[in-house]
């Protein structure tokens, strides 16, 4: 029984797939095998064994007729004259290209003199000065005037000095435009006779956001102490304006402000403006070096008590190496932060911030979680009595000597566990008055004096 599978195709099919003409071999072989155990079993009745299924190559020659008729087509199309065409374009322009690509600065220099020539030629005709000041002077008029002027008095309202407007001059000299910020003051005198001090800078910052805002551009801007000589309202103002503007790009500030330092976090905070603080120093390698953490006065309770725990340990070092003088200044120095740092922990952790030094407003809801008993009134008294005992210069009078390292170490760590269970009666407080109803006592506020 014959698959009339002749040699020429073998060969053709053995270039492609070799194992498959071996396989149709002995698949051909199988069946003839079968055929003749066919025709035996017919015979004999004993069919045992011609069950078994042969392993058949068909599906792998379907499939290497269709991928060879695939071919086939393919090349049928590549013999039409108009996709020969289309092919042999496309060549041409690619090998253009090339060619291209090795005379490709010569030529784009040289298109770029042509066209600059063709622009001189252009301009020949329009070289009258008259004419390029006319059209200046319009153009700042209806473009650049207008806008700017527009965001001045944006800013100026935003900085709390909307009550000036502006308005912008404009004259043109030998094809040079030149223009004028005049404020519209009620008196005809310049503006450093009539506005304050924080007025004039208050005009200033906004100038400088105006023609920023103006620009188009996203870069950083830096500020200088732009509150140094303003008034307290003015630089809440100037605090937000500055957060707002942070949202849009990078504002770098230098202060030596705390209470604006304060300000900028929490207006930012509002717009969801990212803060980084950072404090420059002074120290042996040379001044204005960057330090991550802000002053003393700029940290929170639990910062100040690191703090002082590292100036313990660099004055028990002062004593033991026998320095009495710059150790007893420094002990001096540290019941004088102390202090500071126990005013700072009633307020942030006692009263829960509900009045925070820096902060404007009064954070009423805050209270939920305040809670002050007869201990705290001790423990806060015996602290603020002993620091102030020997802040300053008082040890420094009257032969008081200063408190040895070991002690000042007890003072600081008396605050740290003070504090942290104020925080942690002042958390569960919290949590108790919110699972229950609220009480109030004839709608007042009951007071015990002890």
């Amino acid at each position: 029984m014959a698959l009339n599978f002749d040699e020429a195709t073998q060969a053709e099919v053995a270039e492609i797939d070799s194992p498959l003409v071996a396989d149709t071999k002995t698949f051909e072989a199988a069946l003839t095998a079968r055929h003749e155990a066919i025709k035996a079993a017919i015979v004999s009745h004993d069919w045992t064994g011609l069950d078994q299924a042969l392993v058949s190559p068909a599906d792998r020659l379907q499939a290497l007729a269709d991928k060879l008729n695939a071919e086939a087509e393919a090349l049928d199309k590549a013999s039409n004259e108009e996709a020969r065409a289309a092919l042999q374009k496309q060549l041409g322009e690619l090998d253009a290209r090339v060619k291209l690509s090795q005379v490709k600065e010569a030529v784009v220099t040289a298109v770029a003199k042509l066209g600059h020539q063709g622009k001189l030629k252009n301009c020949l005709s329009a070289v009258k000065t008259n004419a390029i000041s006319l059209k200046a002077s319009e153009l700042a008029e209806k473009v650049v005037s207008k806008e700017l002027a527009d965001a001045l008095n944006r800013e100026f309202k935003a900085l709390g000095v909307g009550n000036l407007s502006v308005s912008l001059q404009s004259r043109a000299d030998r094809g040079k435009a030149l223009h004028k910020l005049k404020l519209q003051l009620p008196q005809a005198r310049s503006p450093g006779e009539i506005l304050s001090e924080g007025e004039q800078r208050a005009i200033a910052i906004g100038s400088f956001l105006a023609e920023v805002g103006l620009s188009g551009g996203k870069g950083g801007i830096v500020f200088d102490d732009p509150v140094s000589s303003l008034d307290h309202r003015r630089r809440e103002r100037v605090a937000k304006r500055l957060a707002a503007e942070a949202v849009q790009r990078q504002v770098i500030i230098f202060t030596h402000d705390i209470y604006f330092l304060c300000l900028l976090a929490e207006e930012a905070k509002q717009v969801g403006a990212a803060v980084v603080t950072q404090s420059l120093t002074r120290r042996a390698e040379g001044f204005g070096i960057a330090d991550p953490e802000l002053p003393f006065e700029g940290k929170n309770a639990s910062k100040r008590i690191g703090a002082l725990k590292a100036q313990q340990q660099a004055i028990a070092k002062l004593h033991k190496e026998g320095n009495e003088q710059e150790h007893q200044r420094q002990t001096v120095d540290a019941y004088f932060r102390l202090r500071m740092a126990w005013e700072r922990a009633v307020e942030e952790v006692l009263l829960r911030e509900v009045i925070l030094r820096f902060r404007k407003g009064v954070e009423t809801q805050r209270l939920v979680g305040v809670s002050v008993d007869d201990d705290d009134y001790a423990q806060v008294s015996a602290g603020m009595s002993k620091c102030s005992n020997y802040a300053h210069d008082k040890a420094m009078m009257g032969g008081v000597a200063v408190p040895d390292p070991d002690e000042l170490l007890i003072d600081i760590l008396a605050l740290e566990n003070w504090r942290v269970q104020v925080h942690k009666r002042s958390e569960e407080t919290a949590k108790k008055r919110k699972a229950g109803p609220p009480v109030a006592a004839g709608g007042g506020v009951q007071v015990t004096q002890s």
